[in-house]
């Protein structure tokens, strides 16, 4: 009698094909009846792709949690697999979806060797793919850099590529506060590569292109659009998962949101957000950034500081959580806990000792092999592959930006192949970047 197969197992024995159009052409109907006013969706066509006839790429700044819709409906009625996140397809209210759409799992920041042969079998059959280079969606308001390989995935396929510019969809759906916001959103559509110029182009060329089309901060953005998003009261809520730091004492972990203020329990630095996401002082001595963005890359430059200190050590008490084997996970969860310890950051890399499973444990990941964090909802928690495996970090403290922080930071110290947008030597707040689409 054969072995049951795991949910790996399964998920790794597909072959992906194109969608089937009447599944696919349905499910946009109803999303873009559902979301297309409601999120105040607008769309510009500087290129239209819905005159190309063979296969293509589209590469989008990944604004949101519902980048599906901001992606998928301007090209409609072609059809487009999606490059998701491996992890998503254990959960039970995206496994069934996932595989009727034929979306492509991704381990992310991580080769993966089965991704890429999926993507060759839909782009040979003259299918489209769309992927987000980032490889996550926005933490900040802003995006990351794209992650490594990406410039090597669109040389090796050298068809023609798309890129998405979303604008408005972090105000919508922010990272900190999964509560809908609904204002407006604008989706400008390009053409970004011929096939011709991708095989012309260095891999430097490439990226630098790359990074320049889906370069946004959407808190820049809206000091010049001025779109009025509804937080219902609650513009601040969660806040402090991001905006840890206070500009104005300094002290780490001591900022408060709720309702509509952000505030330092420490020494009342603090704004409040209006409907246009604006700092607001809370009284004449305040201390503040001019946008949360900015707010959040100070701390950046903070961490940037921190990890050169000879004896950095990032350490925090962890619930341990991994991907189920035989049956998807529900109740919106991300992993089951299977162990609890602590996780510690320095210039070697991450390490958790503890827990998992009932025996006891040490994981190690190198820093050279760690560039950043994977987030599956909020900014509760972290992810990262190890050997393979999935592992998710739930810290006791509401500490994860910090982690991400220095994270990122110490493996370009380091000498870690994932730079920021200049090529990551200079501090954070000297790093430049320009943008294609405005």
């Amino acid at each position: 009698m054969s072995e049951k197969k795991t949910l790996a197992q399964k998920l790794h024995s597909r072959k992906i094909s194109q969608p089937p159009a009447w599944l696919y052409l349905i499910l946009a109907f109803i999303w873009k009846q559902l979301f297309y006013k409601r999120l105040g969706m607008s769309i510009e066509y500087k290129v239209d792709p819905r005159k190309e006839k063979g296969p293509y790429i589209v590469v989008s700044n990944h604004a949101s949690r519902v980048d599906y819709v901001y992606t998928g409906i301007p090209f409609l009625p072609h059809r487009m697999n999606y490059v998701a996140g491996y992890n998503e397809f254990f959960r039970s209210h995206l496994a069934l979806v996932f595989r009727l759409l034929q979306v492509i799992p991704k381990k992310n920041f991580t080769p993966d060797v089965y991704t890429i042969k999926q993507v060759s079998r839909v782009l040979k059959s003259g299918g489209r793919v769309c992927i987000f280079p980032e490889g996550m969606s926005s933490i900040s308001g802003g995006n990351q850099p794209v992650a490594l390989g990406s410039a090597k995935f669109l040389k090796h396929f050298a068809v023609p590529v798309f890129v998405c510019k979303i604008q408005g969809g972090y105000l919508t759906n922010t990272k900190y506060c999964l509560d809908e916001r609904r204002g407006k959103v604008n989706v400008i559509v390009d053409k970004l590569f011929d096939p011709e110029e991708l095989k012309q182009l260095s891999l430097d060329e490439i990226t630098d292109r790359l990074h320049e089309a889906i370069h946004h901060d959407d808190y820049e953005w809206n000091k010049t659009a001025r779109v009025a998003f509804d937080g219902h009261g609650e513009m601040a809520k969660n806040m402090q998962d991001l905006l840890y730091w206070c500009p104005k004492c300094g002290k780490e972990f001591t900022m408060e949101g709720e309702g509509d203020v952000i505030r330092c329990t420490h020494c009342g630095n603090g704004a409040r957000l209006n409907e246009y996401y604006d700092l607001l002082p809370l009284s004449g001595d305040c201390v503040l950034p001019e946008t949360p963005k900015v707010w959040f890359d100070q701390e950046r430059a903070n961490a940037y500081a921190a990890v050169r200190e000879e004896n950095f050590v990032l350490s925090e008490k962890v619930k341990l959580g991994m991907l189920p084997r035989y049956k998807y996970l529900t109740n919106n969860d991300t992993s089951n806990i299977v162990g609890e310890g602590v996780l510690t950051l320095d210039r070697t890399g991450l390490t958790y000792k503890g827990s998992c499973g009932g025996g006891q444990v040490t994981l190690h990941q190198p820093i050279l092999s760690l560039p950043t964090y994977g987030m599956c909802t909020d900014v509760s928690r972290i992810y990262t592959f190890i050997d393979g495996e999935f592992y998710e970090f739930y810290p006791e403290n509401r500490t994860v930006g910090k982690w991400l922080h220095c994270t990122e930071e110490m493996h370009r110290f380091m000498g870690g192949k994932w730079t920021d947008f200049a090529g990551g030597g200079e501090a954070p707040a000297k790093r430049p970047i320009s943008s294609a689409i405005s």
